[in-house]
This record gives structure tokens, sequence and C-alpha cells, in this order.
């Protein structure tokens, strides 16, 4: 340790957040003199994956409702048996899919980072629809992700089907100059007002697409959602038949994090973790800054950079619902288009209004479901993780629980397809834009975005920190030779 302390770094990372574990891969081949703490003893902050064990301890530190940081009132409920070891758990704090467009995939690859990676296939889109009477069970309707899954859907009527083509046609070239002039004048409008006088879609095929969108309100903009579908519509078949988006295996972003702490340590960055920032003071201008630790060390840097730990009142706050069920719920997860990997992850959709609270009050925003097989390596393969989310309201945790409850009622025949065995439930708060302020030689991170689908956004504070370390410089950003001995056959794209 004494080493550390006779060092002048050029840059001192605290935390390894998705962001500053990018920006350490981003500056693995600079030749900075790099010092990367975390007073976590597991990589991935706020998009950690947790074991059992893990998230025990994570929620005595967050089970305090009601306060300005990232993660409160955090709360655990198990079963007395089902449950594997604490280790055969990895569970996502922040789970979000990844297009196959997204610049995220783009900048692994470019950085070649993705060979340390493995992508698992998200399969189908559901829609939870209410039961006709109490003698029935709801359903889960499949959202048709072809032209040929639209033609064979026995749900939607031919007239609608026509509706729906028309859509998909239009928004696939939605940037033509003679298709602006159709939505421009109502891009702020809301698109399933949009959709509904344009192209006389019904509210069942409103709701499919606005699922599609991934939206946390439901009230997605036009010019937002013409956006959002668009991206899904030119994702699909990019790395192979059958699906628009991946999910990396082991933990999600937690894993994206740990292989960019892990592309910094091979350029030779130093890690310590169970140790964070203590105190950081400024000093006349041209002298590095001093940083102390919390083991008591203090060490010389040229610029330091953190993670925001708090959010501001007007942060987004979600409450969300972490589950392990007691089956594989495999019916949600099959194969259906010919030569497609076997999917290892699905979403369900609860549209605003399709659920009630005790009280008779119904749902104001969508609840979505993220199912994860074992093949994702978060839970035993006998077994499922749900991850729900819902806007926080005074109700949304009872809500979230309905949900649940529902989705396995929903997938099962005569009885629910399985109970709960773990239930990890708190409240998320993010950002809608993310940004990198400077003050001095400091730099900070905000929060991240909470969007379900990977928010490319995320990346452009990451390569401003990249250009606040290096300053002027030839280097392409995040662009990589292969190291000697790796060559394609690493390639994990499954």
């Amino acid at each position: 340790m004494e080493s550390l302390s006779e060092t002048e770094w050029d840059v001192v990372i605290n935390g390894t957040g998705l962001q500053q574990s990018l920006l350490a891969l981003a500056l693995s081949r600079s030749g900075k003199n790099i010092l990367h703490v975390d007073r976590d003893e597991c990589y991935g902050g706020s998009e950690a994956a947790l074991s059992l064990q893990d998230a025990d301890e994570w929620v005595e530190k967050h089970k305090e409702p009601g306060t300005n940081s990232v993660f409160a009132a955090a709360e655990v409920k198990k079963s007395d048996d089902g449950l594997s070891s604490s280790r055969a758990y990895s569970l996502a704090l922040a789970p979000q899919l990844i297009h196959t467009r997204s610049d995220l995939l783009a900048k692994l690859v470019s950085s070649k980072a993705f060979r340390q990676l493995e992508f698992l296939a998200v399969g189908s889109f559901y829609v939870y629809q209410q039961a006709a009477d109490a003698e029935s069970k709801p359903t889960l309707n499949r959202i048709p992700s072809t032209r040929e899954d639209v033609f064979v859907n026995k749900v939607i009527s031919m007239k609608s089907k026509r509706g729906l083509m028309k859509f998909l046609k239009f928004v696939l070239d939605y940037k033509a100059e003679e298709q602006l002039n159709v939505w421009t004048p109502h891009k702020d409008a809301p698109l399933s007002e949009f959709l509904a006088s344009e192209f006389k879609l019904d509210e069942m095929l409103q709701s499919y697409i606005v699922t599609l969108t991934m939206s946390l309100d439901g009230k997605v903009s036009v010019e937002d959602g013409l956006n959002a579908i668009s991206r899904h519509l030119t994702s699909m078949g990019v790395f192979g038949p059958g699906f628009a988006a991946v999910y990396p295996k082991w933990g999600g972003l937690s894993e994206v994090a740990q292989v960019g702490c892990r592309g910094g340590a091979v350029g030779g960055a130093i890690y310590i973790l169970g140790t964070g920032v203590d105190k950081v003071e400024t000093t006349e201008d041209g002298q590095p800054l001093s940083v102390t630790l919390t083991n008591d060390l203090t060490v010389k840097t040229k610029s330091f950079i953190q993670g925001s730990a708090e959010v501001d009142s007007e942060a987004t706050t979600l409450s969300r619902l972490t589950a392990i069920v007691d089956s594989t719920l495999s019916n949600l997860f099959e194969v259906l288009v010919e030569g497609a990997p076997t999917p290892s992850a699905s979403v369900v959709a609860f549209p605003a209004g399709s659920l009630c609270s005790a009280d008779g009050n119904p749902s104001s925003a969508p609840i979505y479901a993220m199912l994860h097989s074992g093949d994702t390596g978060e839970c035993p393969s006998s077994q499922c993780a749900v991850y729900l989310s819902t806007i926080r309201t005074s109700s949304s945790k009872e809500l979230l629980e309905k949900a649940l409850d529902e989705l396995l009622r929903a997938a099962g025949d005569e009885t629910p397809a399985g109970k709960p065995l773990y239930r990890l439930s708190y409240e998320h708060s993010g950002v809608k834009h993310p940004s990198f302020a400077t003050q001095g030689k400091t730099g900070t991170f905000s929060a991240l975005p909470l969007d379900l689908a990977f928010n490319d956004s995320t990346l452009r504070p990451v390569e401003q920190a990249w250009k606040f370390v290096v300053g002027k410089t030839d280097e392409e950003y995040m662009v990589f030779e292969d190291r000697e001995g790796v060559n394609d056959e690493d390639d994990r794209f499954d």
C-alpha cells in the first residue's frame, strides 16, 4: 500500500458503476496511471447483481424510506424452503435489455470488450389482458414481431391487421420527407392519440405499440415513440433471426461493468474493492488533488472521477419487485422463428388501468415484468427470476405484488404456474437526462436513467469524462486493436 501513496495518479475513479467502469475501459490503452476504488465488495454500483446474502446486506443499507439516495425502502421476504444456495442467484438491481442496434454494443465491439461477454436473446413481448369474467383467467397476448407473425395472429382482426401493417411500414421510413409531414405537426402529442387518428388502431393495438416503447409512464410522445419503435424494428434480426434485443449473462449491466474494469486492470489500472473515498482536498493550481481513502491512505492525483449517490427532487422514482418463482415459466420462452436461439428473457406489460389496488384505484402507469430464465445465470435452471417495475405511487408496491400474482395465474392452466420463493422490493430513483459535471479537477457522473431498454444517452457522459482525463489526444475513443493472442473465435454473441 505504500507504493499507492508514492505514485502520482493521473486519475482516481471512485465507484465501479456502469459509467465509471466504461470509463476505465476507455482509458485502458491510454498509458495513464489509474487507481479505481469502490466502497462495496462487489462490482457494479447501482447496476450491481447480488447473491441472496449480498442482497440481505444491501437491504440493511437501503431500508430507510423517503431518502434522496438512488435506492430506498428496501425489504426482503423469503419462503422457508425451495431456495438454493446464496451464490446460485445473481439478482440485477437495474435490469435492462439492450437493443442490437444500441451504441453500447457498438462500443463493446469496437473496444473488443464484447469477447468477454455472453449475450442472450430477448424473446417475445406480451400484454396482459384481464379475465372476461369471474369464471375465466387472465391472458397474456403476445405482440407479433414480424409481418408473417401479424397475419397468423388469431387475436387481431383482419381490419386491425391492415392498420397495424400500415403503421409498421410507416415507422420503418418515418424520417423520410413525406412521412415527416405526417407526424411532425403532432410530435409532442401522445403516441396513442396519433395511432388512433392516423392509423385507426384500437386500444388493444395501441397498448401493443406503447408496450414496445417501454415507456415508464405510458404517455410517450409521437416523436419519442416513433424513435423507440423504429429502434426495435430495425434491431430485429441483426444478430440472428427472431429477436431484437439481448441481455448479458450473469447479471446484465453488472457483467458489462465487470468487463470494463477487467479491461482497465489489463491496461494497468489498480483496483481496490471494499475501500471508498473519505475526502478530496483541492490544492494550489498545478498541484495534484489529495484523496483520502476510507483505509486512511492518502494518494495524489491529477484528476478525480466519481458518481453521484444522490438524486434531486425532480428525479423519477420506480417501485421495483424482484421475485424468484419455483417454475421455469417455459411457455413464455418459446422459439417462434426457425433458426432462432431459445430466448432467455421475455417481457410482460400490464397497461395502465389494467390492475386495481385493494381500495379500487386503477394503476396509473404501466407495470413491466422482465422474466429471466435460469439460462441467464441469475437463478437455478428450475426457477425463474421476475423483475417488476412501475412508477412509484402510494399503491405501487401493492400493485407490483398483484401483477406478480396475475402473471403466474395467466401463465398457468387450471392453477397458477408457480409460487414466489423470494421477494426483494425497493425504490429506485434516476434522472431523465444523464450528465457529467466538472469542478476544477473533479468530475461527477449523475445518476442514470431508469429506462428498461438501455438508453444510449448514458454513454455521452462517459466520453466527456474520457476527454476530461486525457485532454487533447489523437486517440480514437473506444476503438482498440485486438490484444495479442485474441481472435474471432472468441466471439460470444450466443
